[in-house]
């Protein structure tokens, strides 16, 4: 009979069962005063599992509520102060309530026998609770023999519950729940779920086990066998796979024709090789580096085709204009071809005046302009007219300078850098190598690749690169390395330095056209699946699509533009309903293209009224046009200026303000209107950063117009900058910027007079369509600028 009110023992990450005898350690202070105070006269308390196991004396509400009454059969006192109890589960208990929390818990308790189930259902789950945990007891080896047999003997299916509970691996939780529960039914069917869960993860891990053995079995069965193959090999006069290897490998290595210190190291590796069982991991990495040494192109090179009429005419056959690249690419061969033809006479002998700088045989370019005018399509161009193999390397967001030198052989997975992974594949040792896009190269605490370049592409120092993979030097001398570029600002000083500058300029519309007819539109026609004889595109309807439907530096946007028209030209002949070739001409481009995207009317438009100016800009992207708004209200705010513009461009805007401030009196400005107006300039397209000075005479005239009431004069733009005294000081980018202007329909372009002889840069067909006006100091750019 268990009594109403007893002793309560919190367990810490222990749940105790009824009919379980279980040994329990405790050595807390309350702990020790409860079996004090009531053993032996009271040998029956109530263990009750702790929700949180973290904590050492639980409150009442930090424990469950669901218990089992226990007897305490044996007290056993140690050494160090704390006890053993050896109890025995008696009954399932709940407590009602508490009624002492010090020294010790107590609390009133009522009993909860289970109900107890009959049944074939019954019968079934305790035969399946019984054969799994005969299968968890063969393939957990702590678990001895006798539970299985103890197991079978029992006929209280409530026991067996609790039995089979008490002796398997189950978390505290699992253990609480299962207490909880009322019906022995429950009880067996959430016991058969965690038996299952258990045996499959046992036979998992047996399978691990088994087939890391096996693995380690096969690896021994594989080395015996290949010592006896070895042993067989060398009684019948063959060779075992380790010696094949490293006769292969010496015989590449005396015909690869490296340099000395290169086969000294070579041979070196190979020798350490010789020594090394084949199993070693350190084995295939000393052939993986052999196997690189001897595929680089040491002695491999193209001959060079030295005939000049020859690359001209590749040349003019691959790219439409591009004077200047074309003639530095022939003076590059002329060069070539003579040193060849005296080297072989007998004229070219050493030179004795220089004992420090070596003959120099590459040459370093930088092709430098907007997107798509033909930088990275020139490179090959430039290496089919030599007949040297091409190879292209994009470097565009690259951040680690291992890319470009290596990985040291000592990590795993090491690899060379991306330059002699290039040679390797391309197989020669003097191509056309193209270092695409090495303004956007990063630069920042992962690593600055730039820096390494500066070896690659130093004429002095690429004689002997040193990858740090390779760790010998490679010859990069006779390689024609080609960088493009869409702006220098990124490009660090020392690379710039080491590089040929060749600046590309925008293309104007009859460029444009050109390209078009003689490049794009054959290109087009043909990826498209028409015939040159069913489509055909008049001058008008390409001047239509440069004006109406593109505004760009180059001319992808024009290709796809005509690619657009190909394509529904091509969907017309598929279905049938084309009878004769189609003329595409300034008429019907919009039934291929839609309505124009781009109207000249919006300039018009747009300065009408006084207080903005167009001014002329340079980007990345090639030439543009900006214009400059000016407003005002009455205020005292004073001047603000908005439109994303970095701190020169806000000076400049300062600057200019100053100086119309200077000369209202001459303007016939009231001094009074910048103490009681508020002044606000605005240059649109607020997403995009705009910066830089040569935007000073545009703010000037803008402000000029506003405070004046003269707007400026249409289809004019300008760029210059300011000084507080009035000069017009000379910009950089002129051509693009007149370029640009061209493009968008600017008449009049008012420029620095300093600026005036880079006119001569621009192409002569723009400049007999504009009218330029070179300047000193403001009061000349107002003069011409402001409407009379």
């Amino acid at each position: 009979m268990i009594s109403d009110e007893l002793p309560v023992l919190p367990l810490r990450g222990v749940v105790v069962y009824p009919m379980m005898w279980l040994p329990l350690p405790i050595g807390q202070e309350r702990s020790l005063r409860l079996v004090e105070d009531n053993l032996p006269g009271n040998r029956v308390i109530a263990l009750v599992a702790s929700q949180n196991e973290d904590v050492d004396e639980p409150t009442p509400d930090q424990i469950n509520a669901v218990g089992t009454a226990a007897q305490v059969h044996r007290v056993l006192r140690t050494p160090d102060g704390t006890m053993r109890l050896l109890v025995q589960g008696l009954e399932r208990i709940r407590i009602i309530e508490y009624v002492q929390e010090h020294p010790y818990l107590r609390a009133r308790v009522e009993a909860i026998p289970e109900e107890v189930e009959e049944g074939i259902e019954m019968d079934a789950l305790v035969r399946t609770v019984e054969n799994l945990f005969r299968q968890l007891i063969e393939l957990e080896p702590q678990m001895p023999e006798e539970l299985a047999m103890m197991v079978i003997n029992i006929d209280n299916p409530r026991h067996l519950a609790y039995l089979v509970a008490s002796s398997m691996r189950i978390s505290p939780e699992d253990a609480q729940a299962l207490l909880e529960m009322d019906s022995v039914h429950d009880k067996l069917l959430r016991l058969t779920q965690l038996l299952n869960k258990e045996v499959e993860v046992l036979e998992l891990g047996r399978k691990i086990q088994s087939e890391a053995h096996g693995e380690m079995e096969r690896m021994q069965r594989d080395f015996f066998l290949r010592e006896q193959m070895r042993a067989i090999q060398k009684e019948l006069g063959e060779e075992d796979e380790q010696a094949a290897d490293i006769r292969e490998l010496e015989e590449r290595i005396a015909a690869a024709g490296m340099s000395e210190e290169a086969e000294k190291e070579a041979q070196r590796e190979l020798n350490r090789m010789r020594r090394m069982p084949i199993q070693a991991a350190e084995y295939s990495v000393i052939k993986t580096y052999l196997d690189l040494m001897v595929s680089l192109p040491w002695q491999q090179i193209t001959e060079d085709n030295l005939d000049i009429d020859h690359a001209r005419e590749v040349l003019d056959e691959d790219h439409y204009g591009l004077a200047e690249i074309k003639e530095r690419i022939l003076e590059f061969l002329a060069v070539r071809k003579l040193r060849t033809e005296r080297k072989a006479a007998g004229e070219e002998g050493e030179d004795l005046r220089d004992k420090i700088r070596r003959e120099r045989e590459g040459v370093v370019l930088c092709f430098v302009g907007p997107p798509g005018v033909g930088k990275t399509s020139l490179g090959i161009s430039i290496a089919r007219a030599m007949d040297r193999k091409f190879v292209r390397l994009a470097l565009g967001g690259v951040r680690d300078e291992a890319d470009i030198r290596g990985f040291r052989r000592t990590y795993i997975g090491s690899m060379p850098g991306r330059i002699i992974q290039s040679l390797r594949r391309i197989e020669s040792k003097n191509p056309v190598f193209m270092l695409d896009e090495v303004d956007k190269l990063g630069r920042d605490f992962r690593g600055d690749p730039s820096s390494a370049l500066l070896e690659v592409l130093d004429p002095e120092q690429n004689r002997e690169f040193r990858d740090h993979y390779l760790d010998v030097p490679f010859d990069l001398s006779q390689v024609m390395f080609i960088t493009t570029a869409n702006v220098l600002d990124t490009v660090p000083p020392a690379l710039r330095d080491r590089m040929e500058i060749i600046q590309l300029s925008s293309y104007t519309e009859d460029e444009k056209v050109k390209i078009a007819q003689g490049y794009l539109i054959p290109r087009q026609i043909k990826e498209n699946g028409l015939r040159q004889e069913e489509i055909s595109f008049t001058e008008s309807a390409l001047r239509e699509m440069v004006q109406g439907y593109t505004r760009e530096a180059g001319v992808r946007g024009l290709e796809r533009q005509i690619g657009k028209v190909c394509r529904k030209v091509a969907a017309r002949v598929a279905a049938g309903k084309v009878n004769g070739p189609i003329v595409v001409d300034g008429d019907n481009v919009v039934d291929f293209l839609g309505k124009r995207t781009i109207h000249s009317e919006e300039i018009v438009e747009r300065t009408e009224a006084p207080g903005v100016a167009i001014g002329l800009a340079w980007t990345a992207t090639g030439g543009d046009i900006m214009f400059f708004e000016v407003t005002r209200a009455p205020g005292d705010k004073g001047f603000t200026v908005t439109g994303q513009l970095g701190d020169v461009m806000k000076e400049s805007a300062q600057a200019a303000l100053s100086y119309v401030r200077s000369r209202a009196d001459e303007l016939g400005i009231d001094p009074d209107i910048f103490r009681k107006s508020d002044i606000h300039m605005h240059i649109p397209a607020g997403a995009i950063p705009k910066d830089g000075p040569s935007a000073g005479i545009t703010m000037a005239t803008a402000l000029a117009s506003l405070l004046t009431g003269r707007p400026v004069k249409p289809f004019l733009g300008m760029t210059g900058e300011i000084t507080l005294r009035g000069r017009v000081l000379p910009i950089g980018g002129l051509k693009e910027k007149v370029l640009a202007a061209a493009r968008f329909g600017i008449k009049t372009v008012i420029l620095p007079r300093q600026n005036e002889a880079d006119l001569d840069d621009v192409p002569e067909v723009v400049r007999e369509q504009m009218t330029f006006i070179p300047v000193d100091t403001v009061d000349e750019v107002l003069a011409a600028a402001l409407e009379s």
